[in-house]
């Protein structure tokens, strides 16, 4: 059963198969094909030429840029932003004479996280709430929530806030005027504090 809001816009040059529920407010552009079994939460965006499925859950609010295939094993949270031309996978040892369908892996892309264009998301991979992985980056396992990912390899070169700007520490503490609170580094990891 095919389920798109009416307050949906969606392209006439895009494929939207069967068993598909869209929600109120969300854009799909040129070329786009949406296979079954996909949920889209509301106001969220594609960009043209996107593939989307099967079998996927896409929360509220997210944005995908121009040329990104999302594949069966993605899991992605609200807020999200997806750049242009990131890569996913999903599956670790693949050849074209096996079929490996039942060994995907599970990726997560927590809420309100941020990924640059160009980057690879290797399958198994986590990305915690709000962290920025910057443009052309490879993520490979877990990155902790507000990290501030670079390079290639990648590495952590600070956190961020919720609005992506950078935090500026003293004795373990940054206060964000954007978030109008502030964070507590502990054991690693990043705490909001009041």
């Amino acid at each position: 059963m095919l389920k798109i809001h009416k307050s949906s816009f969606i392209h006439e040059s895009c494929f939207i198969d069967s068993n598909v529920s869209i929600d109120e407010n969300v854009k799909i552009w040129h070329f786009c094909h949406i296979l079954s079994n996909v949920k889209i939460g509301a106001n969220s965006s594609f960009g043209q030429n996107c593939v989307i499925g099967p079998n996927i859950k896409i929360g509220s609010g997210v944005k995908v840029q121009n040329n990104v295939s999302i594949f069966e094993g993605v899991e992605i949270e609200d807020d999200v932003f997806i750049g242009p031309s990131v890569v996913f996978s999903n599956v670790l040892n693949p050849r074209a004479f096996i079929n490996r369908k039942n060994e995907y892996k599970k990726t997560l892309l927590e809420k309100g996280c941020s990924l640059g264009a160009g980057v690879v998301v290797v399958c198994g991979s986590s990305i915690g709430k709000y962290a920025l992985i910057g443009a052309g980056c490879v993520v490979k396992g877990e990155v902790k929530a507000h990290a501030l990912m670079v390079g290639n390899p990648m590495r952590q070169i600070g956190w961020v806030d919720k609005s992506g700007i950078k935090l500026e520490f003293k004795d373990d503490y940054a206060w964000s005027e954007n978030d109008q609170c502030g964070y507590i580094l502990k054991d690693h990891k990043l705490e909001e504090s009041n």
